[in-house]
């Protein structure tokens, strides 16, 4: 008698199952310890912030389990938890990304913790957990080769205001917590003076029946000691200085667009020189960059030739990987965006339509630009006048006042703009670049004469001009823009000028379909948040103002790693562009009148003199 013949679906199942056990048994993959290791930090540090902060959590039964974690020992348990609990707070996110400076802190942190419990607690327990932790992070070393970030002394700053915040609220959370040992009933205001005086080591006006003084003084002397060293640690450090174009890769880059400028209307903005830039090997194609955050922002399509882009992206990629940062591209084109994805797996995600105006098909005529011929005319008639050169065709002295007014004209204290626009105007090596004024000679004229607006245009190849700013006088009549736009239309021509790229609309598409017939709910309700949020950021209304000059619509993309990366993404982009600042910039009176950093032609010093001259 035959046996019973096994089902394909029971074999499949046991195979499935013996190797979900061999995979459990394995460990993680070795590219997942780092976020492992970095949440298991995470949570030791808040478990230790809770044991030295709450009374009721230290005789629970979690703080039987919190006694064992690193940092929560000894006869001080309350101030070396907060303090062991804060400084892995801070250990972990480096360790998340691999970071081998992070990596040895914590090979450094878990042996003394291990060897501090069995010397104080007499914790086996506590030395198979810190071991447990050091495990992972010995056996999978070469995961955390993540080089250090580029830093400043402002990191010392924000960190000497953000431990100072923390450790206020966390200090003021321990003065309350022991509020049934108080002596007396003290106001608000002296138990916010005995958390000051006591993150300097001071006693303050709250006094507490038996050891809890002894407690809480030693919590918040603790608390002020970490803010010290980790801000005195920070500011002495040595200096790494932000990204920023040497003269050799601006020839470069320079070199690659006069060859293949013309395939990207924002080819000219990589030479921003608060980028920094990886060439491919063969140095036919290169990416421009900025690091924000941890995220290392590139902005359009790789410049060069398109055979060579591979190779750049690939080197951009590596660099990311080496230092862990998170890419991103911004406001790429649909080719440029294609070989990202194609090259590297990333996903790209439409953020937006540049609009670009073909200069031979523009016209003041017609029922559709009735509102801006309007315009037009009665601006002209109140007696401005305008004026479209190129920047080697103005002398220095006007020069310096346009630059001047378009410092004073601007409506932030920070220089908005990075994958749009040059952060500078009138540098001799930008020679061909376009300035479009507005002026209105009268009897008054104000301190830059009768200059009114200012339009900036970037060079597009030989034919073509992106805009880069748009400044004018608060007291100049309104329509300004509008005006240097058509006379910079009108005199495309003459100087050899096919094609003008106007703003960028961000999520176009979405406002544009979202006010039609027939529009569903959900686009109706995507399109009503962005009216809403136009409010704080100019979305609605530069796409409304693109569309008066009846232009066709590019889109631009962004390209990114993981969903889950983009709030990181939009948030590192945001400070780039200058919406959101977390430096103290200067006092505006104090960088008013510093000079503009100026270099040196590219093309040698007799083609300097001859911008110069001209």
């Amino acid at each position: 008698m035959s046996g019973e013949v096994p089902s394909r679906g029971n074999t499949a199942a046991r195979t499935s199952q013996v190797s979900r056990v061999r995979r459990l048994l394995s460990g993680p993959r070795p590219e997942a310890v780092p976020v492992l290791v970095g949440r298991a930090c995470a949570l030791v540090g808040l478990l230790d912030i809770a044991a030295g902060v709450f009374p009721r959590f230290r005789h629970s039964r979690m703080h039987a389990i919190a006694e064992v974690l690193p940092g929560a020992f000894g006869p001080f348990a309350a101030a070396l938890s907060l303090s062991a609990g804060v400084l892995l707070l801070l250990l972990a996110h480096g360790l998340k990304r691999g970071k081998r400076r992070a990596w040895r802190a914590a090979v450094a942190l878990l042996p003394a913790g291990a060897v501090a419990q069995f010397t104080y607690r007499h914790s086996i327990a506590g030395v198979l957990i810190s071991l447990a932790l050091l495990a992972p992070l010995l056996r999978h070393r070469d995961q955390f080769d993540a080089l250090p970030d580029p830093r400043s002394r402002w990191r010392a700053l924000a960190n000497f205001v953000l431990m100072s915040a923390g450790s206020l609220l966390l200090g003021l959370l321990i003065v309350n917590v022991h509020s049934e040992r108080m002596v007396g009933d003290p106001s608000l205001a002296d138990r916010i003076t005995h958390v000051v005086y006591g993150l300097f080591g001071f006693e303050g006006p709250v006094a507490y029946q038996g050891n809890t003084s002894w407690t809480v003084a030693f919590s918040l002397g603790a608390l002020g000691l970490l803010t010290a060293v980790t801000t005195i640690y920070l500011a002495f450090r040595p200096e790494h200085p932000a990204a920023h174009l040497t003269e050799e890769d601006e020839a470069r880059l320079r070199a690659l667009l006069e060859k293949h400028g013309g395939r990207d209307s924002l080819g000219h903005f990589a030479l921003r020189r608060d980028k920094a830039v990886v060439f491919s090997p063969s140095g036919k194609a290169a990416v421009t960059y900025r690091v924000v955050s941890g995220v290392m922002l590139a902005s359009g399509d790789p410049i060069g030739d398109v055979e060579a882009w591979p190779g750049a992206i690939e080197r951009f990629m590596d660099e990311a990987k080496a230092h862990s940062w998170t890419p991103a591209v911004m406001g790429c084109s649909e080719t440029g965006g294609e070989v990202w994805a194609r090259e590297t797996g990333l996903d790209a995600l439409e953020l937006g339509d540049e609009a670009v105006v073909d200069v031979r098909d523009f016209s003041l005529a017609g029922r559709a630009m009735r509102n801006v011929r309007q315009m037009v005319k009665r601006i002209e008639r109140a007696g401005y006048e305008t004026r479209v050169r190129r920047v080697r065709d103005l002398g220095e002295a006007e020069l310096e006042r346009i630059r001047r007014a378009a410092d004073d004209w601007r409506g932030t204290d920070t220089e908005r703009g990075f994958s749009m626009a040059l952060g500078r105007v009138g540098d001799p090596a930008d020679g061909d670049c376009l300035i479009a004024t507005a002026h209105k000679p009268d009897d008054h004229p104000g301190p830059y004469g009768d200059l009114k607006a200012i339009l900036h245009f970037v060079p597009w190849g030989t034919d073509g001009a992106s805009l880069d700013l748009m400044r004018r006088d608060r007291t100049a009549d309104p329509g300004m823009n509008e005006l240097l736009i058509v006379a910079a239309l009108q005199a495309a021509p003459k100087l050899g000028i096919t094609r003008v790229s106007l703003n960028f609309a961000m999520f176009r598409s979405a406002l544009a379909r979202g006010e039609k017939l027939g529009a569903g709910p959900v686009l109706r309700a995507w399109r009503g948040l962005l009216v809403f949020l136009s409010r704080w950021f100019q979305i609605e209304s530069l796409y409304k103002f693109n569309a008066k000059f009846q232009p066709r619509w590019e889109p631009r993309f962004v390209v990114y790693r993981a969903s889950a990366d983009l709030p990181r993404i939009g948030f590192a982009a945001m400070q780039a562009e200058g919406f959101v600042n977390l430096a103290l910039p200067l006092p505006r009176f104090l960088r008013r009148h510093r000079p503009a950093t100026r270099r040196p032609c590219p093309h040698g010093p007799t083609a300097e003199r001859n911008v110069r001259a001209a």
